[in-house]
């Protein structure tokens, strides 16, 4: 918890990343993903069945099985960013991001003065082991958190370049559903003007020398958003799953029983 930030060095070294969403609130599909291989988890607190609180608790589930978590909290007021990263989120996905200033307001809320304005609690806070980890609020407060703003609108993309200069941003993360349909493309990312759009902003993106994210579609699959530089794309959630294996099963009930 306390220590290396190994998801955000494998992303530094060049890795393409994978992960799920965690969308339903039980430690036990948590441990469960991990278990299935699914080493990095998004725990949803923005549209998962689960408040801030009960996000923040299932790292707890993640960490315990040996995977790496991402909270992508509800919003991006300074109390829940604090409180995220106090409760020891180190990788913090922060949606509706809208312009630079909206992008530096977060990425100062995240880091301590001098650098920024986050509310100091460090000696007895869970991020630094309840004060065990004397150099937190110095050093690993820092040079440990991954943060990521999320893209999600047509009227962030003139901010991306400005976005990408920010220091604390680490990533920028496209949600193309929503840009779709912002757009007027609800349910409709394959359209050409939804990829020119994604195609902007990934290239203002790489040339800002900031990582690239998103979840997997838009007509694109793991091999084609690798190719194309992301370093983290996120795929499945558990809800989707658990509905596919439970229809997959009923219709094999139906096809046996006639």
């Amino acid at each position: 918890m306390t220590g290396r930030n190994t998801l955000k060095a494998r992303i530094n070294s060049g890795e393409t990343v994978t992960a799920a969403w965690l969308e339903i609130g039980s430690p036990d599909v948590a441990e469960l993903l991990v278990h299935c291989g699914w080493d990095v988890v998004v725990i949803d607190c923005e549209h998962g069945t689960f408040g801030l609180e009960e996000g923040l608790n299932m790292i707890r589930a993640v960490e315990a099985a040996g995977g790496q978590a991402v909270v992508r909290v509800p919003d991006s007021d300074d109390a829940t960013l604090k409180r995220a990263l106090d409760r020891g989120a180190r990788s913090i996905m922060v949606p509706m991001v809208q312009s630079a200033d909206e992008a530096r307001r977060i990425a100062d809320a995240c880091l301590y003065p001098a650098r920024g304005r986050r509310g100091y609690a460090a000696p007895i806070v869970r991020a630094s082991g309840y004060g065990a980890v004397a150099d937190y609020a110095r050093n690993i407060a820092h040079d440990e958190t991954l943060l990521m703003v999320q893209i999600e609108h047509p009227d962030a993309i003139t901010h991306v370049s400005e976005i990408a200069q920010i220091e604390g941003v680490d990533m920028v993360f496209i949600g193309p559903n929503d840009l779709a349909a912002a757009m007027g493309f609800l349910e409709d990312m394959d359209r050409p003007e939804v990829h020119d759009a994604l195609a902007t902003i990934e290239k203002q993106v790489r040339d800002g020398g900031l990582k690239l994210g998103t979840v997997l579609g838009a007509g694109r699959d793991y091999k084609a958003l690798k190719l194309g530089g992301y370093s983290l794309i996120v795929g499945p959630c558990d809800i989707a799953m658990l509905a596919e294996a439970a229809r997959t099963a009923r219709r094999a009930c139906d096809e046996t029983i006639g």
